[in-house]
């Protein structure tokens, strides 16, 4: 692999330092991760962010796998006997991949077709005559007459030319610079056609939309072509991409018909027309599609990271004790206790729907569990019968004086971590609706923590999810999780296998090699102790020290964010100052004191140390913003009482390229276009709305029958 041209690709397109570039792919190279190498290596990398070596990464991949796929189609071409020099280097300098397979279709190997049988019969020189000689002069008929052979089943020059017609066709059909123009025209104008099939004409579904519906393909949003596309898989939907044919036939003909004056141009011109209608348009009209599909994917999946992200890092709660509630009508509703630490302390099931009687012994366990634990908090969440579960917990809190608050707490995700393999294993005993109440709990102390336990994709934050790539889908998704799960960092004593998976360099098998370790050795005291677990090296415990936390630590610098390997700086620094480490951690005279240009070496320069001060000032300090909730209106439960006009708190659940989805206590999320979000005009919805944000709404629009809510944002 030519790994000297990739660099010289990545340079030119991603516009990165040089050096920065190189020892950014020499650590990718060696085996460090993103996280790292963006939070650690900012020397070497000229302070690069994840984002940006990922870019890196990911392109690095791309042109390995072109130049890989370069060196098969120079070997393959050569061994038919076919490579020119002229073809070779239009191969070698190729930059994308449909340019490079298009260079290789005349050679790959390829079923029997009418232009290899025509060939067969010795047709192919009548072929070139007609497409690359195009001669001016001589008589038509006698050139066509040396290839008549009854013996060979070409037995008329009508015979002959139709079937040397066919060579020129599939020729036509495999010209990279045919296919070139056609491609640059379908992407100029080609237009996304859309209609309801036949037998189901006048039928009401969802695709209603796009029942009769077009638009230039390079504007269409991803969320319609997505739809277009699941109509299409649910045979409701048929789709095409069309462009103008005459203009199309016109840029075939400047491409392959050179000489007008040609004895055999109207031949010419009667294959190409053909060439168009039968290959070219279907293939090209695929491609088109697909490739366009390709973009949306990658912006459906990118949302998706984004509203995850968003989710991931909400405000945690912190270490509260906290009531979990699991909502239901006919098997009651499932209250679970976790203490501070999130480990789970009582559960019980209590009725409120069934009768009065019931719903004095619900509220008498309920006030007696909130006394017991000492509750702060209460996490509803907000499935079936959420509304009346929050209202009548907030109502006996109130009742009895009690300092609990309620919240409302989205369940996305709650019944499938309870069936998974990591709740069984956590809790083996417990019934499955205990745990969807335990989770509940958890997920308000540390949404995080909780999160990382469940399928991404079963969290509901995604838009299309279903229908992009998965392995793409999973890839992103996963990367997410590791960035927000380094971002934060994590508490080695206490983590989860499924939290210390996503540690940089750690992975599920040393993850669970680590609760292996604590479960028979205890709480690790020092950082250190680290390299004790079985698998962790060196190298490991390098990618994965600075992202850990030991909180009674007896090195206070193992409760912060400063990568062991700079511990001899903050001592240096200590020593400088005349004080102990412990009593220059948060120190803000101390630390406002330390010339950090004293301190840097070859290897560790000024936006390490930067970090350092800062980590020095507020070690361990949790980056996400503090714990707030929303208190839906009580006198409002269902659609049924929802009027126009009427303003609203609401939570927002999803964020799409077309608006977002706001939960406003009503069990059925209210749509808030993106055109409703400001006066002022955006094209993303992520300029001014996020997972998570908490925002007051205006109702514009009710559909009781379809159940859907048009929103607006509330401005005073």
């Amino acid at each position: 692999m030519n790994t000297a041209i990739i660099f010289e690709y990545l340079l030119e397109e991603l516009g990165i330092d040089e050096g920065a570039l190189k020892n950014t792919l020499s650590l990718l190279g060696k085996g460090s991760t993103i996280p790292f190498i963006a939070r650690y290596r900012k020397e070497q990398t000229g302070s690069l962010d994840e984002t940006k070596i990922r870019s890196i990464s990911e392109k690095f991949t791309y042109y390995a796998e072109l130049e890989a796929r370069k060196d098969t189609i120079v070997k393959s071409i050569s061994e038919q006997g076919k490579l020119t020099d002229d073809l070779k280097a239009k191969i070698l300098k190729c930059r994308q991949k449909f340019a490079l397979e298009d260079l290789y279709l005349p050679y790959k190997p390829k079923q029997r077709t009418k232009a290899t049988i025509a060939k067969e019969k010795g047709l192919e020189p009548l072929a070139d005559l007609i497409l690359k000689e195009q001669p001016s002069e001589g008589d038509r008929d006698k050139l066509i007459s040396g290839y008549v052979d009854p013996s060979k089943g070409v037995a008329t020059l009508e015979a002959a030319l139709e079937e040397a017609l066919e060579i020129v066709i599939e020729n036509i059909s495999e010209n990279a610079d045919v296919r070139a123009a056609l491609r640059d025209l379908y992407k100029k104008t080609g237009v996304l056609v859309s209609k309801v099939r036949h037998e189901l004409d006048g039928t009401k579904t969802k695709f209603e939309a796009y029942y009769n519906f077009s638009e230039l393909l390079s504007r269409s949003p991803s969320h319609r072509v997505l739809a277009i596309r699941r109509g299409s898989k649910e045979k409701v939907l048929s789709w095409s991409v069309e462009v103008p044919e005459e203009e199309a036939i016109s840029s075939m003909i400047l491409k392959t018909a050179k000489n007008p004056k040609s004895l055999f141009h109207k031949d010419l011109l009667k294959a190409i027309a053909t060439t168009f209608r039968r290959s070219l348009s279907t293939s090209l009209e695929v491609e088109m599609f697909k490739e366009r599909i390709d973009i949306s994917e990658l912006e459906a999946i990118n949302v998706f990271a984004k509203n995850l992200r968003n989710l991931l890092l909400a405000a945690p709660a912190g270490h509260k004790t906290i009531m979990g509630i699991d909502p239901g009508i006919k098997t009651g509703c499932k209250v679970a206790v976790v203490d501070r630490s999130g480990n789970f302390k009582e559960f019980k099931p209590v009725y409120l729907q069934m009768s009065d009687r019931l719903k004095e012994e619900a509220e008498k366990a309920v006030v007696d569990m909130i006394k017991k634990h000492g509750v702060e908090l209460v996490s509803v969440g907000n499935g079936t019968a959420s509304k009346e579960a929050f209202s009548f917990m907030d109502g006996i809190v109130k009742k009895h004086g009690l300092s609990a608050k309620v919240v409302m707490t989205s369940e996305a995700g709650a019944s499938v971590y309870s069936a998974s393999d990591s709740a069984r294993e956590e809790f083996p005993d417990l019934d499955i609706t205990v745990k969807g109440a335990i989770s509940i709990a958890r997920r308000i102390q540390d949404p995080l923590a909780e999160l990382v336990k469940i399928d991404p994709k079963s969290i509901g934050v995604g838009q299309y999810q279903h229908d992009v790539n998965q392995t793409e889908l999973k890839k992103s998704l996963d990367m997410t999780v590791e960035s927000c799960v380094n971002f934060v960092g994590v508490e080695l004593n206490t983590a989860s296998k499924e939290l210390l998976t996503y540690v940089s360099g750690i992975g599920p098998f040393i993850a669970k090699n680590v609760i292996n370790y604590r479960r028979e050795k205890g709480p690790f005291k020092a950082k250190k102790d680290l390299l004790k677990v079985p698998g962790v090296g060196d190298k490991v415990f390098e990618q994965a020290a600075g992202f850990l936390k030991i909180r009674d630590s007896e090195d206070p610098l193992d409760n912060s964010a400063i990568h062991p390997e700079s511990f001899h700086i903050v001592e240096e620094m200590a020593r400088d100052a005349h004080i102990g480490i412990k009593e220059l951690i948060g120190n803000e005279k101390a630390i406002s004191g330390i010339d950090i240009n004293s301190y840097v070496t070859g290897e560790v320069g000024i936006p390490t140390l930067e970090d350092m001060i800062r980590e020095l000032k507020k070690p361990g300090l949790d980056p996400r913003e503090e714990f707030t909730s929303v208190e839906f209106s009580a006198a409002i439960n269902e659609i049924d009482d929802l009027s126009m006009g009427m303003v609203m708190d609401g939570v927002v659940t999803n964020v799409t390229d077309f608006g977002a989805f706001v939960d406003i206590g009503v069990h059925q999320d209210g749509l808030m276009h993106v055109s409703k979000m400001s006066q002022r005009f955006i094209k993303n919805p992520y300029e001014v709305i996020s997972v998570g944000d908490k925002i007051k709404v205006k109702v514009i629009s009710i559909d009781k029958a379809l159940k859907r809510i048009g929103l607006e944002m509330y401005k005073k």
